[in-house]
This record gives structure tokens, sequence and C-alpha cells, in this order.
């Protein structure tokens, strides 16, 4: 039986360590997160109307976190689909491989910081939504 989206990408809450000097998250890869952490890298300076990502992944795993300000995810596995607002700095959502996101409005103030499980490799992003399909349709993962 195939589990639910929201199962899958399932959202993190990690916890705030801060005290009475301010806030501190710390994200340890294969601890806080089911991966270890690779590449990191983050978003900033997108308008409200910019879409970014729009691509699948054949190997990497994220998390993304909106560090500062807010911004909107969109995953789908071709079948299922659901937004998450990512709008507090100690969220995130995880994205395992061969799911399609987007992100998008952003808050002015946005910075969307995301932890990888693979180095860069573009042959394992497929940019293109009917070539995901068929590939996600070929693998048996949607019907």
């Amino acid at each position: 039986m195939k589990k639910d989206l929201k199962e899958i990408c399932k959202i993190f809450d990690f916890k705030d360590l801060g005290d009475e000097r301010g806030n501190l998250v710390v994200i340890e890869g294969e601890i806080d997160i089911p991966f270890r952490i690779k590449r990191v890298f983050y978003l900033y300076g997108s308008d409200a109307d910019v879409v970014r990502g729009q691509h699948a992944n054949r190997k990497s795993e994220f998390i993304l976190i909106n560090v500062s300000g807010r911004s909107k995810v969109r995953i789908t596995d071709g079948e299922e689909e659901f937004i998450v607002l990512l709008d507090k700095p100690h969220m995130g959502v995880y994205i395992p491989p061969m799911i399609w996101k987007d992100m998008y409005d952003f808050s002015e103030d946005s910075v969307l910081l995301v932890l990888s499980s693979e180095h860069y490799d573009a042959r394992e992003y497929i940019r293109n939504y009917a070539e995901y399909m068929s590939e996600v349709k070929g693998h048996g993962l949607v019907k």
C-alpha cells in the first residue's frame, strides 16, 4: 500500500535551544534529519511572483527551511499534491527523491535554506514535468 504524500514529505519542527540571549536552532545530519548533509544552499531576493525549483531529483533528499520570512512549497508525486507554508525558522519540510517541488510566494525578507543529501549533479535533475511524469509512471510510482 502506497504511503500518503504528507507522511513521506514529513514536516519537521526543530528544537529551539535559545535562551534569554536569543534563539538557537541546531540541525544535525543523520540525527535531526534522515540523511547526511553534503550540500547547503539558500535562496533570497526572490520576488513574490517568482517560482523556483520546478524540478524533481533522482537521488537527492532535501530539507527546506525558511530561516527568515516566509515562502510556500508545492509538493507533488504526480498523484497527490499539497502546499506547505514555511514561516517559522525552526520548521522544515523533507523532500525525498523523485518528488516534484515548486517554491513560490516569497516574502521580501525570505531566506530559504536548503540542506541536501547529495553534491550537485545536473544529471539527476528532472526539470520537465512531462518527463517527470513519464519517469514516475515507468517506475510504477504512479498509475
